[in-house]
């Protein structure tokens, strides 16, 4: 039972969210388009089949019943590895991958005091009025008549295809553009489409030309065959309906069914045509991948990729941030398992003078390694290379290509982990050089570690802030500690560069989930930008172990009932070995394109307060209260705040909603910190009755150089024990008290013989599943 009752109340909310990255939809009180997908490693049993229509129909009713008739679950997919035998009930699937309680308590009967996640991340909102402030509950009425049950739809992972469609208009032979396209679709045929996969090329220009029909890799000489022909000389009009009709017909010869197929478009040049075939698209059941290369690529294209389920990526003509070649590099299978996909372990590049050289390392970690692949390109003569492996050893035979000016080597076998070297010696002045390092899994038992970026939104309006996510992980298992660089490119090429933290503060919701995220309010135009970003782990990188769940609550050590303390057991204690030293690795990933609309000219206005403090946490000393927190920022999580307002309250839901009317504690010493720094703050209660028991909740807001201020933090609780003496011990003869040293910073406090805190919703360690949902 609470098995359901849980998987209702995560999927339930998962869907109220309403993702961006999500096609379910709620259609007559029934939610469609819902995926379950069985991950690859898992042996192939029909009966897990069975088992989760089995737990989906039942919860299905639990569903129903929760939310007063209102919800139901009528369309599903289970996304069954494409390593199990056929069966003629699995179809293919479209856009399906793995990348993507009989009633709830409500405002009556949820306990706001309670130190649970649903207080502090939903604001002290019960799971009722959560659900029932959703727009898909105020937009449907409780059905009279029960739901029917799900319906199931099997769906088998197949052999990926795709098909480039690129543009060899006239506009592409600027800028080097032409060029630049073919280093990334060679290194694309190279290195990042996976064996066993087909692959097409249309052209288009004014008009389409099918160039190649699908071809299934499985050599090198397939690879070969499709690079001889990528186009060489540009010319002619953009005509991207032609160009996406053909690709169409392409993989209609090999499969009469488009479902899951996938389009690969780049394009430079707008067309007044495209939107005529988005219903096309849209009924393809293909997948539309879009590569924009520079501010005029056609914005049409953006809504084929969303509907689709595709990738978007804005790439300028900045050849030295590299973005065509990690456009491309990010487009692996979303289906193939994790040890046969390309990794970028590095992308950087610099504009040199003549003789001038570009040199750095390169790790590879233990977790890769297999068909490791070094590209070096150029934009005027070929550099001198120069490439060393961790023992010393000076790699040769790099195949030069200098009709693209790129040349590239492959490492046979599995490389040697370690830190390798490389000289790049420019012979142009000036000169562009740039550098890519890719590799797959080690070993396929050993999961590698991976880099996933992206932003919140896809498309955002000024002054609406955007967060920055890098989600890093070794199989299923976060890494933490990690340094993480975000870089953010505008249209003009402006970069602006983040660090991202993964501290639970700011932006960032869960501390050591690795996840690393920060707010982006650095807009400079309106248009497109790129994200990329950089991991690197050193030796203060630890990633944690699996091990059975915790309980999420925070620790309280007793209760007063009646009067009297009821000691609650000892609070657990942590295993240190949770955490596993790692080695050094290095990766990047592109987190693709968004687009920013009315952004005022530059200078900005100040429209952004200090983010929310999330992680005020208290301690105590002697007769004081110590708190504890992460500094905010002028602008959310960047620069420094003004001061600080804090007040104490013995209602948390005063505190909460009345917090301007609570009591203010003295704050005149307490001088903020930068952004991220740790705060301290020690004070004692005043004001405070004398009774055997006294609950104080207490909460900050930050106030910014402009007079914004935050929302109100986390409330933190403190119980505060006060013996009362025993009147068969008390002296009769009146004994002088010595009258108390008043603290500097106050007015008056109280003399409290014991002081023992309990804090609510101070520092919260939370799975993945969790911190989707909410």
């Amino acid at each position: 039972m609470g098995l359901f009752r849980g998987f209702v109340f995560l999927l339930v909310l998962c869907l109220l969210h309403q993702s961006n990255t999500s096609f379910i939809k709620l259609n007559n009180n029934g939610f469609e388009d819902i995926v379950i997908v069985i991950d690859p490693s898992v042996p192939e049993d029909e009966k897990i089949i069975e088992q989760i229509e089995d737990m989906v129909t039942t919860a299905s009713t639990y569903l129903f019943e929760a939310t007063e008739k209102r919800f139901f679950f009528k369309n599903v997919s289970i996304l069954i590895p494409e390593n199990w035998k056929e069966n003629p009930q699995y179809k293919r699937p479209k856009h399906e991958n793995h990348k993507h309680v009989v009633e709830f308590c409500n405002e009556k009967t949820h306990n706001q005091e309670a130190p649970s996640l649903q207080n502090i991340k939903c604001n002290f909102r019960s799971t009722w009025e959560v659900i029932s402030n959703s727009e898909d509950f105020k937009n449907t009425i409780p059905m009279v008549t029960p739901p029917p049950p799900p319906v199931f739809s099997l769906l088998k992972i197949s052999q990926r295809i795709v098909c480039l469609v690129l543009d060899k208009s006239g506009s592409m032979g600027g800028k080097d553009r032409l060029n630049r396209m073919n280093q990334a679709a060679k290194h694309f045929l190279l290195q990042t489409v996976e064996n066993g996969s087909w692959v097409g090329m249309v052209h288009f220009d004014s008009t389409a030309t099918i160039v190649n029909k699908l071809i299934q890799i499985k050599s090198s000489d397939e690879r070969n065959t499709l690079m001889a022909g990528l186009p060489t000389y540009p010319l002619g009009g953009t005509s991207i309906c032609s160009g996406i009709k053909y690709a169409f017909q392409v993989i209609g010869e090999l499969h009469s069914q488009l479902d899951g197929s996938e389009v690969l478009l780049l394009t430079d040049g707008e067309d007044n045509t495209a939107s005529s075939c988005i219903d096309e698209v849209k009924q393809s059941g293909a997948i539309v991948h879009f590569i924009a290369l520079g501010r005029a690529a056609d914005e049409a294209v953006i809504e084929m990729s969303k509907i689709t389920g595709g990738s978007h990526f804005y790439v300028s003509d900045e050849a030295q941030n590299n973005g065509l070649i990690d456009a491309f590099g990010a487009l692996t299978s979303g289906n193939t398992d994790l040890s046969q996909k390309s990794l970028q372990l590095e992308s950087k590049g610099l504009t040199l003078n003549s003789n001038a050289w570009m040199n750095d390392t390169v790790i590879i970690d233990s977790t890769v390694g297999k068909d490791t692949f070094f590209l070096i390109t150029w934009n005027s003569l070929p550099p001198s290379i120069s490439l060393w492996d961790p023992s010393g050893t000076i790699m040769e035979n790099f195949t030069v290509d200098a009709t693209s000016k790129m040349a590239y080597l492959s490492i046979p076998g599995t490389a040697k982990v370690g830190t390798w070297a490389y000289n790049l010696q420019a012979k142009a002045n000036p000169e562009t050089l740039t550098i890519t390092v890719t590799s797959r899994a080690a070993n396929s038992s050993v999961p590698p570690i991976t880099v996933n970026a992206k932003m919140n939104k896809d498309v955002n309006s000024f002054p609406s802030p955007m967060i920055v996510y890098a989600e890093i992980l070794q199989g299923y298992v976060p890494v933490l500690g990690a340094n993480v660089t975000a870089f953010i490119e505008s249209q003009n090429g402006h970069t602006e560069v983040l660090e991202l933290l993964d501290n639970g503060a700011g932006a960032d919701s869960f501390k050591n989930d690795g996840v690393y995220s920060r707010y982006f309010t650095a807009y400079t135009e309106n248009g497109r930008y790129s994200l990329k970003v950089r991991a690197h782990g050193g030796a203060n990188t630890a990633r944690l172990k699996l091990r059975p769940p915790l309980n999420r609550a925070a620790y309280i050590p007793g209760w007063v009932v009646n009067g009297e303390i009821e000691a609650n057991p000892p609070r657990p204690e942590i295993d240190e070995d949770t955490q596993t030293t790692l080695e050094d690795f290095s990766r990047t990933a592109s987190g693709g394109a968004f687009v920013v609309s009315q952004v005022p000219s530059l200078p900005l206005p100040d429209q952004y307060p200090p983010s929310q403090i999330t992680d005020l946490d208290a301690t105590v000393h002697e007769d004081k209260i110590i708190l504890t927190w992460t500094a905010p920022g002028d602008n959310f999580d960047v620069g420094k705040v003004q001061r600080y307002i804090i007040r104490i309250s013995a209602s948390i839901l005063d505190l909460r909603d009345s917090f301007d009317d609570a009591l203010q504690v003295n704050t005149t010493d307490l001088s903020p910190k930068e952004a991220n720094s740790k705060e301290s703050f020690a004070f004692k209660p005043e004001n405070i009755s004398e009774e055997n028991a006294t609950h104080i909740f207490i909460a900050i807001k930050s106030i910014d150089k402009s007079n914004l201020t935050s929302k109100v933090s986390n409330i933190a609780q403190v119980t505060l024990f006060i013996p009362q003496a025993n009147p068969d011990d008390i002296d009769p003869t009146p004994t002088p008290t010595p009258t108390p040293t008043p603290d500097k910073s106050h007015n008056s406090g109280v003399n409290i013989s014991t002081l023992v805190l309990s804090v609510i919703g101070s520092v919260v360690i939370v799975n993945f599943i969790l911190s989707t949902t909410i």
